[in-house]
């Protein structure tokens, strides 16, 4: 194939794979929905509140449409902000978020049982909600703002208009008296920096409707600038997970929207996005800086200096990310992409986008538009090669709702000892395995193991060569030994109940 054919390819599988992430049109419809009630709830004509008009609106992922489903049984974490028109001479922080609170609190109040904690958080109240929809709103009080300041250090009227002033408990007993933000000034500097496939993807979705134009919610359209961020931060959960120092959210956000230029689709957006990450990152006096677009005196990377590891960790994950995405325009790459999205998204999502593009590309009018390369091939290699009949297939009822992944060392009599990935660079035989599983899934759950050896050498001792049942193991962690060349695998399994909740998909290890 070409790297042309390559590209074609690998976009519809990023396509097919964003939207396994997805959170669907349904959700953020349901999340609307109970934003808008507490927005109602606030401003009824009893309401204490009803004389300082509260107006409340989305902020963060759900805002900008980047927002990806949770890994396993968390809540769709859904952030609103709750402006009251009041300026600081009339109200302080402290008080502030007593009146929002006292009225989430109301005897009548159908939240007053649902906040967590009771007492509010450091900047929100949470509301969780206990029904089906596994929903909890963060609703953060705020007050408009005065933006003069932010025009003359050259933000655009459009975009300073909507700066707010917010509690945040920190700052209560400090020379801060109110902490600043502009989450819908982001969200429109955000918009405007993916303009071009937006207003196309609304049209074409217009058209597709047989609706005007304006009557398309943002939510209904994903350019290939929110599919990237959705691919990054999945990416960086499956790498990071449970880990306070992981690359947050808005970094990542704020560098991919910087380094986007419209490009019409995933592949070539991640190409000139993932580089363009690091080049979009500043240094003034030494220091790193991540400027808010719509406030360039603050530094989304300011916790750098005072936790030195998330630095170390952003940079690690950074030069991953880039690795990965050009080692897959090659022809090796591209052969090896099931296993390298199994490995970066998680088991579930890339083996049901890998189903449906291999799905997909079995069609006649995909298979005479794409022939050359053989598209169908490529799409169904890299989970063919475990079809092996020796494998004992999955003996429970599957319901992904966590994940689990494999961590590898290979070590040897004279302690030599390295970490290695999944299909990376063969090992020599008699080396010792140590596999280690990392799950989002709460204990208890039972464990399960199967390694799956394959070729001559294995083959030559049988069964007890060729191995491939599933069987109970003690713990999170396996040992293991590179005995007979060939390409081979393990998988983890967490079953609950009689059914498996969990699974890593294939750690290949290939012995030489």
């Amino acid at each position: 194939m070409t790297e042309t054919q390559y590209r074609q390819q690998l976009n519809l599988i990023l396509g097919d794979l964003a939207d396994e992430l997805d959170v669907p049109p349904s959700k953020y419809e349901e999340a609307k929905e109970h934003y808008d009630a507490v927005g109602t709830w606030l401003g009824e004509d009893d309401s204490e509140l009803a004389s300082y008009g509260p107006v409340i609106y989305p902020q963060g992922s759900f805002a900008l449409g980047t927002a990806v489903k949770p890994i396993g049984d968390d809540d769709y974490d859904v952030d609103a902000v709750c402006s009251l028109q009041l300026d600081e001479d009339q109200v302080s922080q402290p008080l502030l978020k007593k009146m929002v609170g006292d009225r989430l609190k109301h005897p009548h109040s159908r939240y007053r049982n649902m906040l967590d904690p009771a007492d509010g958080g450091r900047r929100c109240w949470t509301i969780k909600y206990a029904d089906a929809s596994k929903f909890h709103l963060d609703v953060l009080p705020a007050i408009p703002d005065e933006y003069a300041w932010l025009i003359a250090l050259g933000v655009p009227e459009q975009l300073a208009k909507y700066t707010i002033c917010i509690t945040d408990r920190n700052t209560w007993d400090t020379d801060i008296d109110w902490p600043k933000s502009n989450p819908k000034g982001y969200a429109a500097w955000f918009k405007n920096q993916m303009l071009v496939r937006l207003e196309e993807g609304r049209r074409t979705v217009a058209m597709q409707k047989k609706v005007e134009v304006q009557q398309v919610p943002d939510y209904e359209v994903r350019t290939p600038l929110q599919r990237v961020v959705q691919l990054l931060k999945r990416h960086r959960d499956l790498r990071y997970n449970g880990d306070d120092d992981k690359p947050v959210s808005i970094i990542i956000t704020t560098l991919a929207a910087q380094a986007y230029n419209n490009e019409a689709d995933i592949v070539d957006a991640l190409l000139n996005v993932v580089p363009g990450m690091r080049d979009a990152i500043e240094e003034r006096d030494g220091i790193l800086w991540v400027p808010n677009p719509v406030n360039p005196e603050e530094n989304f990377a300011d916790k750098w200096a005072e936790t030195p590891r998330k630095q170390e960790i952003f940079f690690e994950w950074l030069a991953v990310v880039e690795q990965e995405h050009r080692n897959l325009l090659t022809s090796r790459g591209f052969e090896k992409v099931g296993t390298y999205l199994t490995e970066a998204y998680g088991y579930r999502d890339a083996s049901a986008a890998m189903t449906k593009y291999a799905s997909r590309a079995s069609q006649p009018e995909a298979e005479s538009n794409l022939r050359a390369g053989s598209i169908i091939q490529a799409a169904s290699t890299p989970l063919a090669r475990f079809d092996v009949p020796h494998r004992e297939p999955l003996r429970w009822p599957e319901q992904p709702r966590y994940d689990v992944t494999i961590s590898a060392t290979a070590s040897r009599k004279d302690k030599s000892s390295f970490q290695f990935n999944s299909d990376s660079v063969p090992l020599p035989e008699h080396w010792d395995l140590k596999f280690t599983a990392t799950t989002t899934a709460p204990e208890p759950f039972d464990v399960y193991w199967q390694v799956v050896n394959t070729g001559e050498e294995a083959a030559s001792h049988g069964a007890r060569g060729l191995r491939g049942i599933i069987f109970p193991g003690t713990n999170l962690n396996r040992d293991e030994k590179t005995e007979y060349t060939g390409f081979h695998w393990i998988e983890c399994f967490l079953v609950k109940d009689g059914v498996c909740v969990a699974r890593s998909g294939e750690f290949v290890v290939n012995i030489e």
